[in-house]
């Protein structure tokens, strides 16, 4: 349970950064937006990622985390709608439920004959 709360963590610790990010993008040109207070906690973010990452993969096979993390582009978008106002038409909508679907698919998915529980 604890390498599953470590890669949900990942996650929302990725994508919390990507919004920071995006936060940071608003500056008036680059070389603001690249020192911009936002634009180096989305980094500092990212990086704190990787580590939960790392813990994650040492229990939950990288055939199911890797496909997990692409949770973070639902949640990136819901982000984008409702922080950014940013627009969503039908066939995005239609794409993140896919996603959502896959993502389903590949964790609530049977073992493999000898595969080990974490």
């Amino acid at each position: 349970m604890a390498y599953w709360l470590a890669l949900v963590g990942a996650v929302l610790v990725s994508v919390l950064g990507q919004a920071l990010l995006k936060s940071g993008a608003m500056a008036a040109n680059f070389r603001e937006q690249l020192f911009d207070a936002h634009t180096l906690a989305g980094l500092f973010f990212y990086a704190l990622s990787t580590p939960l990452y790392i813990v994650a993969l040492r229990r939950i096979p990288l055939s199911v985390a890797m496909p997990f993390t692409a949770i973070s582009y639902a949640l990136a978008a819901a982000i984008g709608r409702f922080a950014f106002g940013e627009t969503l038409v039908a066939a995005q909508i239609e794409g993140i439920a896919l996603i959502v679907a896959g993502v389903l698919m590949m964790t609530l998915r049977p073992r493999a004959p000898g595969e080990r529980k974490e």
